[in-house]
């Protein structure tokens, strides 16, 4: 016990949400100490890494035959494990530089819908990366708790946890996650939406990250007071010319009208299967949002309109689950109960 107590007291631990568009860290005693796209560049042989995090965003469509990019995280859960496991290398590394005397504990956000095979695929990712512990906290927890919600209480609250690969609706009350859905619709359908409609409507071949872009500067949810609108760079398809157009934010507003409604489907149906008491304790307390996917103007307003429920919105969402998990870090002994491994 003794051994083990000074273990920790020598170890740098670190809470991350391993995402699909972005990978944060927060470390014991610093707070939130990266924030990086989870994109990595390597060489066509796939031997050797080239950048890792904004270095390789930079790099992203832009490379020649010698160097690839690719994005190892797909729908919150890991598709290519070697390099899943190299990234979360590289950023540890990155955090702790020379301090490896003590591998250090890691609690990492997964997506709630993740599967059994899934889960051990990152738990071993983990353990690879050189730490000595692992503990996995779904992401909608860790979102509740980063919003100061009130978790551990025998109260139900709603939170939905819009990330770039999935799309999670949890009710949570006394530590754990009461009910639960979950679609693999999330920051990344929204984009594509932007970018097939582009294609489709002004003959115009842009890449994701630039419907990304687009999103982020006029997406829209529900209708504003103000007009946005944005120039648009891409490849025609009638001429193969590079060429740019203006585009509004009510144009974008149809173009992610779908996924915006299949996120709102989820939490209808989670609304439906609630039991009687904990519907009560919603209706009081209202639904939290958070993830990037917050960030669309006018989406609580949407969801108030769909729900007749108040929806909260934390002032940064991109830092909900990081922060959570954080918190849980800091607090590891009393509040291990919400972690799910």
């Amino acid at each position: 016990m003794i051994f083990k107590k000074l273990i920790e007291g020598f170890s740098t631990d670190i809470a991350m949400d391993l995402g699909t568009a972005n990978t944060l860290i927060y470390t014991k005693g610093e707070g939130i100490v990266l924030n990086e796209p989870s994109i990595v560049a390597i060489s066509s042989n796939g031997e050797k890494i080239e950048a890792v995090g904004l270095e390789a965003k930079k790099m992203f469509g832009r490379t020649h035959a010698g160097i690839q990019t690719i994005r190892p995280m797909k729908d919150g859960v890991i598709a290519d494990f070697n390099f899943t496991q190299r990234m979360i290398t590289y950023f540890i590394k990155k955090i702790l530089k020379n301090n490896w005397f003590i591998k250090p504990r890691i609690i990492i956000g997964v997506p709630t819908c993740i599967t059994q095979v899934e889960k051990k695929a990152v738990i071993e990712a983990a353990l690879m990366s050189g730490v000595r512990e692992v503990h996995l906290i779904e992401e909608p927890m860790a979102a509740a708790i980063g919003a100061n919600i009130p978790v551990q209480k025998a109260e139900g609250n709603m939170i939905i946890d819009i990330g770039g690969g999935t799309s999670d609706v949890a009710i949570i009350s006394l530590s754990a996650v009461a009910f639960g859905e979950s679609v693999r619709i999330a920051g990344d359908a929204i984009d594509e939406s932007i970018v097939r409609y582009l294609r489709l409507q002004h003959k115009l071949n842009v890449g994701i990250f630039e419907g990304e872009r687009i999103k982020t500067e006029i997406g829209t949810a529900y209708p504003v007071l103000e007009k946005l609108s944005t120039e648009v760079k891409g490849l025609s398809v009638e001429t193969g010319i590079p060429t740019s157009i203006t585009i509004c934010d009510e144009e974008v507003r149809g173009a992610i009208q779908e996924p915006l409604l299949t996120i709102i489907s989820i939490v209808m149906k989670a609304l439906e299967k609630t039991p009687p008491e904990l519907s009560a304790d919603i209706h009081s307390n209202g639904i939290y949002l958070s993830g990037g996917g917050a960030l669309i103007r006018g989406l609580d307003k949407l969801i108030e309109e769909r729900t007749s429920l108040k929806v909260y919105k934390p002032i940064d969402p991109l830092l909900g689950i990081v922060t959570g998990a954080g918190i849980v870090l800091d607090s590891y002994e009393t509040m291990k109960s919400v972690c799910i491994c």
